[in-house]
C-alpha cells in the first residue's frame, strides 16, 4: 500500500477499529447479527480462503444471489485481494446471465442455494470458472461458505490500489448486449462519501438495504452506511409489508426508492400497518404527489438525484423542496454539462446530452475499447442523456438521445432495440415498435406497437409471454397493440417519434 492509497478494505480496517463492537449488519431473514470487528475477520479469512484458491488481484469473482451478509464481504474480500467482484442480475434470463459471466471470465462464482441449479445447469459453458462456491451451505459442487473460511486461517497482505477495479456491473443492452461497466475503489468510496455529506447520514443512522447488491444503488448505499459507522438492515428481496414492519422495528432513517416503493410502504401507513417516522432521508426516482405525501406523513425530506452506473450512481442531486420535478444541483466533485451535437455547451434552458468530467466517472466498459472511445470523446463522459440547465443551476432531465432511448419500468434500465429484437423472433410479427409510456405502477411501462403478418393472429398476452421466457420477465412490454400500419419518414424508415405520439397515452 502506498503513502496516499485507501481503499474499500481499508475503510472495513478503519471500522473495526473505531466501531468494533457496534452492529454493523443485520439479516432479517434469519436475524444473524455482524458487527464491524466481525465483518473485518471474516472479510479477512474470506481472502485468505480464496487466495489459496488461486484468486489475486485482477481476478473476477461472480456472485449469483439475493442480498445476504456473505453477499456483501465478497466485496470485502475482493477489496483485500485486488479482485473484481462480477455481481449477476438475478432477473436476466438464463441467457442473459451466462452471457455476463462469459462476458467477464470469472475464475469462481458464488451462488446461494436459490441459484444452485441455474449455475449449475450451465457450468459446461464456463469455460473460465474453476471453483463454484456457496455464500450458504454447500452440496456436491458448490463448497459452503464455513468450508472456505476454515481453509486458511492465514492472513493476507492487502493489494489493492484506489484506482483498481472493484466491481463490473452490466447495463442496460443498448444493442442487443449489456455492457459491464468497471468502477473503482475510488468510485465506491466517493459516492459514498457524496451520499454522506448530501443526506447528512452518520453512525446514528439505519439503512434498510433492500435494493440488490448487482445495482449501483443497492451497493452504494449499503456501504455509504457501512462507512459512516451506522447500521444496515438486510432483506433478501423488498416486500412492502415486511419493510414497513422492519423500518418501524429497527428504526430505520434512510433507504433508496424506485418506484413503486415508496408508493408501497405509504400504503401500509394509510392502512395503519405501519408508522414510518423514522423515516427521515429517501433519496431516489419518484412521482411529485409520492415524494409530497412522503413528506407530509413523516416529516422527512426526499433528495432528488440525476446518475447511471457510469457515474457511480450519482451526477446531481439536492431536496425535492428546493426545486420540485428537477434533478437537483452537481454533486460537489462532478463537473457536469450539457452540450449540443458538436460538444458545444448549449444555453441555460436549451436541452442537450447530459456529460460529466471527474472522479466519479467509471473506468469504461469491459473489453470494449470502440465504445470507450466513443463514450469518452472530448474528454468528457457521454450519459446518452438530454437534460437542461436552469438559472439556478437545477438540472432538468428531458429523456434519451433517440439513439439511446431507454425505459425505466421500476428502475431497471431497457433499451427498446432489446425487446425489439426479441418481439421481430415471433414467426406471426411483421413489424414493432417499444417505447415507454406513462404507467400507474412503475411510472413508466413498456408498450409495444405490432404489425402481424399476413393472415396471422396473435394475442396480446400470448406476444407479452413469449418475449418473458426469452430476457428477463421485467423487459417483457406490459402493454400490447396490433395495427395495421405504422407511420414512416421520407426515406421509408418506421417514424418513432409518431408512432409514439400516436399510441403513447396514459395507460390503464
Amino acid at each position: 500500500m502506498a503513502l496516499h492509497d485507501f481503499t474499500f478494505y481499508d475503510a472495513i480496517d478503519k471500522n473495526a477499529r473505531l466501531c468494533g463492537s457496534k452492529c454493523a449488519w443485520i439479516d432479517s431473514d434469519d436475524g444473524r447479527q455482524y458487527t464491524f470487528a466481525r465483518i473485518k475477520q471474516i472479510a479477512d479469512r474470506l481472502a485468505a480462503g480464496l487466495a489459496a484458491r488461486g484468486i489475486s488481484r485482477g481476478d473476477r469473482i461472480a456472485v449469483v444471489a439475493k442480498n445476504s451478509a456473505a453477499y456483501f464481504l465478497v466485496y470485502g474480500a475482493a477489496a483485500a485481494l485486488g479482485a473484481i467482484v462480477l455481481p449477476i442480475n438475478w432477473r436476466l434470463s438464463e441467457a442473459e446471465v451466462l452471457y455476463c459471466l462469459n462476458d467477464c471470465s470469472p475464475k469462481c462464482v458464488f451462488a446461494d442455494g436459490e441459484y444452485f441449479q441455474l449455475v449449475g445447469d450451465m457450468a459446461a459453458k464456463l469455460s473460465s470458472v474453476e471453483h463454484y462456491l456457496s455464500l450458504e451451505e454447500g452440496n456436491s459442487r458448490f463448497t459452503a461458505f464455513e468450508t472456505l473460511l476454515a481453509e486458511s486461517r492465514e492472513t493476507i497482505e492487502p493489494a489493492s490500489s484506489p484506482d483498481d477495479g472493484l466491481v463490473i456491473i452490466h447495463t442496460a443492452a443498448v444493442a442487443g448486449k449489456p455492457r459491464g461497466a468497471l468502477l473503482t475503489h475510488s468510485n465506491l468510496l466517493l459516492a459514498s462519501m457524496h451520499l454522506l455529506n448530501c443526506l447528512g447520514v452518520d453512525h446514528r443512522d439505519v439503512h434498510l438495504n433492500m435494493l440488490p447488491l448487482f445495482h449501483v444503488a443497492g451497493l452504494f448505499m449499503a456501504t455509504h452506511v457501512f462507512l459512516a459507522g451506522g447500521l444496515n438492515v438486510n432483506m433478501k428481496k423488498f416486500d412492502a409489508a415486511k419493510a414497513a414492519e422492519l423500518i418501524d422495528h429497527h428504526r430505520v432513517s434512510v433507504i433508496f426508492d424506485f418506484t413503486p416503493i415508496l408508493g408501497s410502504l405509504l400504503e401500509t401507513r394509510r392502512q395503519g400497518s405501519s408508522r414510518l417516522d423514522s423515516l427521515q432521508k429517501v433519496i431516489g426516482l419518484d412521482a411529485p404527489p409520492t415524494i409530497e405525501q412522503y413528506q407530509e406523513a413523516t416529516g422527512g425530506t426526499f433528495f432528488c438525484m440525476y446518475g447511471q452506473t457510469e457515474t457511480s450512481a450519482l451526477a446531481t442531486m439536492g431536496p425535492y423542496d428546493l426545486c420540485p420535478g428537477s434533478a437537483g444541483r452537481p454533486i460537489p466533485l462532478a463537473l457536469v454539462d450539457v452540450v449540443d451535437d458538436d460538444d458545444k455547451p448549449v444555453a441555460t434552458g436549451q436541452v442537450g446530452e447530459i456529460v460529466m468530467r471527474g472522479p466519479m466517472v467509471f473506468k469504461g466498459y469491459w473489453n470494449l475499447p470502440e465504445d470507450n472511445a466513443y463514450t469518452f470523446r472530448s474528454g468528457w463522459h457521454h450519459t446518452g442523456d438530454l437534460g437542461r440547465f436552469d438559472e439556478n443551476g437545477f438540472l432538468w432531465y428531458e429523456g434519451r438521445k433517440p439513439e439511446k432511448e431507454l425505459i425505466k419500468p421500476g428502475g431497471e434500465n431497457v433499451y427498446p432495440a432489446e425487446v425489439e429484437k426479441v418481439i421481430l423472433e415471433h414467426p406471426d410479427v411483421e413489424q414493432t415498435v417499444v417505447f415507454g409510456v406513462p404507467d400507474p405502477k412503475w411510472k413508466e411501462g413498456i408498450k409495444a406497437v405490432c404489425i402481424l403478418k399476413n393472415g396471422s393472429t396473435l394475442e396480446a398476452g400470448e406476444l407479452i409471454e413469449f418475449v418473458g421466457s426469452r430476457i428477463a420477465r421485467y423487459k417483457k412490454p406490459q402493454y400490447v397493440e396490433f395495427v395495421e400500419t405504422l407511420p414512416t419518414t421520407a426515406d421509408g424508415r418506421i417514424d418513432r417519434a409518431k408512432v409514439k405520439k400516436l399510441y403513447g397515452g396514459l395507460q390503464a
